[in-house]
């Protein structure tokens, strides 16, 4: 009996020393599972907020893209458009017109179009008449009975026979006449040409020019110095002054 109360008492004691050995490394291992736990919580907080702070920073560089690009489309503003002169006179020189079109004076496009379209229409219509009469003026010279242009230009079944020197005076003056009016119809093409050159230049030159109600010219009376007297003595006359505000 006793024998065998040892034989257990040996054994409670050997299960009480596992039991001792077994507690530490259990509780080290739930440490050890906890510190895990929390370093992980850390990471996933430091995540979050570098997340967080990146969708700020997007926020912010979105608002300032914004700001800028809204400033440049105002510049844009037909309000506040300042045509470069050189570009402009370039444009009118190339096409004319396109000048205009660059300074946004769409108004003027007619004006020059039709100054062109007029000067093409004397052009075309004083040259056909000079050679008309150019031709007619050969024919009635010569001595060629077949060759007699000369009677489009007079009425049905006229007879210039007895006459022809006079009719030889008549169509040489015409002629002489619808050639001058052919020659200032190239001269005055060549000037609206010039002319829309020159607009789209000073047009772009002057959009800068100050054109509000603050640019007038005023008369105002005031006092003239007529004679200095000494350092602080001086005589005056009253008188009017122009003044500009600009």
């Amino acid at each position: 009996m006793k024998g065998s109360l040892t034989i257990a008492s040996y054994s409670k004691i050997g299960l009480a020393l596992v039991l001792l050995l077994l507690v530490p490394s259990v509780y080290a291992q739930t440490e050890q599972t906890s510190t895990a736990n929390g370093q992980s919580s850390m990471v996933n907080l430091q995540s979050s907020m570098e997340t967080d702070s990146l969708t700020i920073d997007t926020a912010a560089l979105f608002s300032t893209t914004k700001t800028i690009l809204d400033k440049k489309f105002l510049r844009r503003n037909l309000s506040e458009f300042k045509p470069d002169p050189i570009r402009a006179t370039w444009l009118a020189l190339v096409i004319p017109g396109a000048g205009q079109f660059y300074n946004r004076k769409y108004w003027k496009l007619p004006i020059i179009y039709g100054g062109f379209l007029g000067c093409l229409y004397a052009l075309t219509w004083n040259g056909q008449m000079y050679s008309d009469y150019a031709q007619a003026y050969l024919d009635i010279m010569d001595s060629d009975p077949n060759t007699k242009s000369y009677e489009k230009m007079l009425p049905p079944r006229y007879s210039i026979v007895g006459q022809e020197g006079r009719f030889q005076a008549i169509f040489k003056s015409r002629k002489d006449t619808f050639r001058r009016f052919r020659d200032l119809s190239i001269f005055a093409f060549a000037g609206v040409y010039l002319l829309s050159v020159i607009d789209a230049y000073v047009d772009a030159e002057l959009s800068t020019f100050d054109i509000s109600k603050d640019l007038s010219l005023q008369l105002q009376p005031t006092f003239i110095e007529t004679e200095r007297i000494d350092m602080h003595h001086r005589r005056t006359s009253p008188g009017i002054q122009c003044v500009l505000n600009f």
